[in-house]
C-alpha cells in the first residue's frame, strides 16, 4: 500500500506541480496587489469599518462606577441663560461636589479669559482643591481654567483620523511651550490620581517598551504610525488605541441640576472620579465615533470621550479588562499571505464553481470570526485584507485554472488527433506495407500476389481518412482497427479484447502463418471501471502488440494472449515462442504503451524470453468499489 501511494505520488507530482504552479502565479499576484493595496493605505477606511463593527459587536459590559459624569446640559444653560456658563456657578458645583469627597474631579471646561461674574471665586475654590484636574487645548495652545498648575492639567486634545472618526487617544506629548517638560492627557491625570490615592500605583515609563507607560504590571500598549490597520499615521506622543466601553449606560450621568437639587445617592460620587462637561448637544457633535452601538447620531461629547479613555485605563489595571494589541507588520502580512494561499487552495481542490464560492464564504466568515474572537482577547488583526486575498486569489486561481485547462483540453485533443491518425495508419498500412517489403526482400511472392496486396494498402490509405471521420463522428463510443473493423467501446473490456484478438489474427502476416497453438483467454474485470478512452488505448495496446507478433514473431508456433485479474491488479499478456526481440530501441509502439502504463498509473515490460519466444506486460489497477462489493 505504501509502495502504491509512492509510486501514485511520483507519477501524479509533475502534473499537479505544473497545474498549481500556472494557476498559483496570478493567485500569488492578487496576493501581492491586496499587500500592496495595504501598504499604500488604500484599505484604511475599510479596516477602520471592521475595527468599528467588531467594537459594536462586542458583549455589553456593566456599568463602570468609578465614574461619574456631570453633565452641563441645554436645559441647565437655559435656566441660567447664558453660555459659556459663569465662572461663579462652575465654583458652587465644585464646592458641593467637594462635600460629598470624591477621589478626583475632573473639570473639562478649557478658557482663555475669565467668565464673570465669579471668577475670583473659582479660583479660590480651584486653589483649595487640590483633587480637582483642569483641561486645556494644546492644539491651538489654550489656557486652563484659573490659572491652574502645570501638575494639576491635562490636555483635552484627541487625534482624528482621516474619516474625523475618533479611535485613538493621546495619552501624553512634550509641552510644546517649555522645552523638556511634559504633559498628560485629562484622562491620563485622572487616572494617576485615582490609583495612586485608591491602589498606591504610580505612573511610571515601560518595561518592554520604555517609551510606554504602565501602572504597576499594566502596559499599555503604544501605537505606532503602522499598528493594524493604519498606515503612516502621525504617532507623535503617546497614543493608544480606545476601547469603548459598551452598554446602554457604560457610565452614570448626572446634569448640573441633579446636583444643584441633591437629586442623587450621595454613594455615587465617594471615592469616585467625577468628570464636569457640557453635554448640551450644540457641542455633543464633536466627536464622531462608531464603534459603540446605540448612537444617533454617531458622536459623543468630550466628558464622555475623557470617561472612556480613563475608564479604560482603569479596568486594564483593576479588571485585567484586555487593551488593544496588534502584531508587527511582518506578522500581520504573513497573515494575509497565508488567507490567500488558502484561497488557492481552495481553487485547486475544487472543481465546482458552486463548492468553490461556498468555501470562499465559509474560509471568509471563519477569517473574521477569528478576527472578531482575537479583538475580544484583546488582539486586533487584519480582517478586509485577509478576505480579500482570500478571494481574489482564489478567483485569479480558478480563472487561469480554467482558461490553462481548456488550452490544455485544446492540445490533448490535437495530441490525441494525431495519436490516433497515427494508431490507423500505423496498425492498417503500415503493417501491410511492412509485410510487402519483408515478401519482396524475401522474394517468395508472385508477381499477382505484390500486386493484389498494393492495390489492398492503396486501398487502407485512401479509406484512412473516411475511417478518422467516422471514428471523429462516433469518437466517445466507436474505434476502428486496423483490419476496418469497428468496435462498440460501450461493452465490457473483456470483450473487446476478444473482437480485438480474432480481428487481428485473421491479417495476413507471416507470423500468423506458422501458429499451431492459440491460448486465448480474457477474464471480466471486476469492478468494470475503464472508462471509454481507457478502453480505446487498451484496445490500440493490443492490437499493436499482436501485430508485432505477426511482423517479427517469423515461424512462431505458440500465441498466448491472455488477461487474468489479482489481487487489485488487471494483468495483460501477450507471448509468442518466435525468434525473440532482436533491436532495442524504443519505437512508436513502445512510447505509446509507456504512455499508456502511465496514464493507468501501471506497469508495463517487453523483453525476450529464454530460449526464444516474447512477452509484452501491462498491468494496471483495478478501481475498488464498495457498492460492487456489497452488491
Amino acid at each position: 500500500m505504501k509502495r502504491h501511494f509512492w509510486q501514485k505520488f511520483k507519477q501524479d507530482f509533475p502534473q499537479e506541480f505544473a497545474i498549481l504552479r500556472i494557476g498559483a502565479l496570478p493567485g500569488l499576484a492578487a496576493i501581492l496587489l491586496v499587500a500592496i493595496a495595504r501598504a499604500t493605505g488604500s484599505l484604511q477606511f475599510l479596516e477602520w469599518g471592521a475595527l468599528d463593527a467588531f467594537m459594536r459587536l462586542r458583549p455589553a459590559e456593566p456599568r463602570d462606577e468609578r465614574i461619574v459624569l456631570v453633565g452641563i446640559e441645554e436645559t441647565d444653560i437655559e435656566r441660567i441663560g447664558r453660555y459659556p456658563v459663569p465662572d461663579g456657578t462652575i465654583a458652587d458645583l465644585l464646592q458641593k461636589l467637594q462635600t460629598y469627597r470624591p477621589a478626583v474631579i475632573g473639570l473639562d471646561l478649557s478658557r482663555e479669559l475669565p467668565v464673570e461674574p465669579g471668577h475670583a471665586e473659582l479660583k479660590a475654590a480651584l486653589a483649595q482643591m487640590e483633587n480637582t484636574i483642569g483641561a486645556e487645548r494644546v492644539l491651538p495652545q489654550q489656557g486652563s481654567p484659573a490659572g491652574l498648575p502645570s501638575d494639576r492639567v491635562g490636555f483635552s486634545d484627541f487625534p482624528l483620523d482621516a474619516d474625523l472618526h475618533v479611535r485613538r487617544s493621546l495619552l501624553g506629548m512634550p509641552d510644546l511651550r517649555k522645552s523638556g517638560d511634559y504633559k498628560f492627557s485629562l484622562a491620563m491625570q485622572l487616572a494617576r490620581v485615582y490609583l495612586a490615592k485608591t491602589e498606591n500605583l504610580t505612573l511610571e515609563n515601560g518595561i518592554r517598551d520604555p517609551n510606554a507607560m504602565r501602572f504597576g504590571r499594566t502596559e499599555f500598549p503604544r501605537f505606532l504610525s503602522h499598528s493594524g490597520g493604519y498606515v503612516g499615521t502621525d504617532a507623535g506622543g503617546v497614543q493608544m488605541l480606545v476601547s469603548f466601553r459598551q452598554g446602554t449606560e457604560p457610565f452614570r450621568m448626572l446634569s448640573l441640576r441633579d446636583i444643584e437639587t441633591g437629586n442623587f445617592d450621595p454613594d455615587w460620587l465617594r471615592d469616585r472620579i467625577i468628570l464636569i462637561g457640557v453635554t448640551a448637544p450644540i457641542y455633543k457633535g464633536k466627536i464622531q465615533t462608531k464603534a459603540m452601538a446605540g448612537l444617533n447620531p454617531p458622536s459623543i461629547s468630550g466628558i464622555e470621550f475623557q470617561a472612556h479613555v480613563a475608564s479604560q485605563i482603569l479596568s486594564a489595571v483593576l479588571d485585567d479588562r484586555a487593551l488593544l494589541k496588534t502584531w508587527s507588520e511582518g506578522w500581520e502580512y504573513l497573515w494575509i499571505v497565508g488567507w490567500g494561499c488558502v484561497g488557492i487552495g481552495l481553487g485547486r481542490l475544487s472543481n465546482s464553481l458552486f463548492k468553490n464560492g461556498l468555501g470562499i464564504i465559509i474560509f471568509g466568515v471563519a477569517a473574521i470570526g477569528i478576527g472578531y474572537g482575537s479583538f475580544l482577547g484583546g488582539w486586533w488583526l487584519p480582517v478586509v485584507p485577509p478576505v480579500l486575498a482570500l478571494g481574489f486569489a482564489n478567483i485569479s486561481y480558478t480563472a487561469f485554472s480554467e482558461y490553462d485547462k481548456v488550452l490544455r483540453s485544446r492540445l490533448q485533443e490535437r495530441q490525441k488527433t494525431i495519436d490516433r491518425t497515427f494508431n490507423v495508419i500505423h496498425n492498417g498500412p503500415l503493417q501491410t506495407l511492412a509485410n510487402v517489403l519483408r515478401h519482396l526482400r524475401d522474394r517468395d511472392w508472385s508477381h499477382e500476389k505484390f500486386l493484389a496486396e498494393l492495390e489492398n494498402l492503396n486501398y487502407e490509405l485512401r479509406a484512412v481518412g473516411e475511417r478518422l471521420e467516422q471514428e471523429m463522428l462516433d469518437f466517445e463510443d466507436a474505434l476502428f482497427l486496423g483490419s476496418g473493423k469497428k468496435l462498440d467501446l460501450k461493452v465490457p473490456i473483456h470483450e473487446l479484447f476478444y473482437e480485438v484478438y480474432r480481428s487481428t489474427l485473421e491479417r495476413d502476416l507471416p507470423g500468423f502463418q506458422t501458429l499451431k497453438v492459440k491460448a486465448i483467454d480474457f477474464e471480466p474485470m471486476v469492478p468494470p471501471s475503464l472508462g471509454i478512452e481507457q478502453k480505446r488505448e487498451l484496445c490500440r495496446f493490443l492490437e499493436e502488440a499482436l501485430c508485432n507478433v505477426g511482423k517479427h514473431a517469423k515461424g512462431a508456433t505458440r500465441l498466448s494472449v491472455t488477461g487474468t485479474q489479482t489481487d487489485g491488479w488487471y494483468l495483460l499478456r501477450i507471448t509468442d515462442n518466435g525468434p525473440g526481440l532482436k533491436s532495442f530501441t524504443e519505437g512508436r509502439g513502445t512510447k505509446q504503451s509507456k504512455h499508456l502504463k502511465v496514464q493507468l498509473r501501471g506497469k508495463f515490460k517487453r523483453e525476450a524470453l529464454s530460449p526464444r519466444g516474447t512477452v509484452c506486460e501491462l498491468t494496471w489497477p483495478v478501481a475498488r468499489s464498495w457498492v460492487y462489493k456489497l452488491s
